[in-house]
């Protein structure tokens, strides 16, 4: 007579076969499990634009390849609102490339990516942001990260990317609790002050100073034209984030 399983028994022999399976072993050594592990957590976001023309053909990039090999992200925000996700939170997407945020040298497996929706040279949907304030505030609940550890690609890989653009609402974000903007109440740069040093210590990378200061004008003052420098109006914009005391992150 055929024994007949119950489906919830069924059930759950697959998701314990499916677990057991993730668990990579040597063949070396004998198996004693300890209890004293987590799973890699993330510790930061990195916002991406997709600089496609729509998300369908975002959605197919990042799900099989680009000119530059296989990309992907955890999540993906289209114009309409609309959130969609990729690779689970705990896994490790390919977003980030090279490049550094403060300590913090792999990209790839300390953050979340988000791409959102959008050619590079236009503004982002209300609907767009909307939705993406509603998704930074679900993972950071989730995922326990700090609501100031919002970053650009930019930000990170000065050298060699742009995104998101001076187009990005970065203020609208801090605003929502996310990321950090300098407050007026906090006056002009102190006597002495050291830019350079200050923009460091914020976690851009100054292997190109100039692109440095790009990607920090593009961020902070919404704009592409001015020189690589930095100016005072740079230098008060950095005291006051180093006043808010954005954490920079050691691991």
């Amino acid at each position: 007579m055929r024994q007949v399983r119950h489906p919830l028994v069924l059930l759950a022999t697959l998701l314990l076969a499916a677990c057991a399976s993730t668990d990579v072993r040597s063949p070396l050594a004998t198996w004693v499990p300890s209890p004293n592990h987590n799973v890699r957590n993330p510790v930061i976001i990195v916002l991406h634009h997709t600089d496609q023309d729509n998300v369908q053909q975002s959605l197919r990039t990042l799900r099989t390849a680009n000119s530059g090999g296989r990309v992907s992200s955890h999540y993906l925000v289209g114009a309409d609102g609309h959130i969609y996700q990729l690779v689970a939170d705990n896994r490790r997407a390919w977003h980030a490339g090279g490049g550094r945020w403060g300590s913090i040298t792999d990209l790839n497996s300390a953050s979340i990516g988000i791409e959102i929706d959008n050619d590079g040279s236009s503004p982002f949907a209300p609907a767009q942001i909307a939705a993406l304030i509603r998704l930074l505030n679900d993972v950071c609940t989730r995922l326990n990260i700090p609501r100031s550890q919002i970053i650009a690609h930019a930000d990170l890989a000065p050298a060699r990317k742009q995104d998101p653009s001076r187009y990005f609402p970065w203020q609208q974000l801090a605003e929502a609790g996310f990321g950090v903007w300098p407050r007026v109440s906090d006056g002009p740069a102190p006597e002495g002050f050291d830019p350079w040093l200050a923009l460091e210590a914020f976690g851009y990378p100054l292997d190109d100073r100039a692109a440095a200061a790009g990607a920090f004008h593009r961020r902070f003052r919404g704009r592409d034209d001015l020189p690589g420098t930095l100016d005072a109006e740079d230098a008060r914009i950095l005291h006051s984030l180093l006043q808010q005391r954005l954490p920079t992150i050691n691991r």
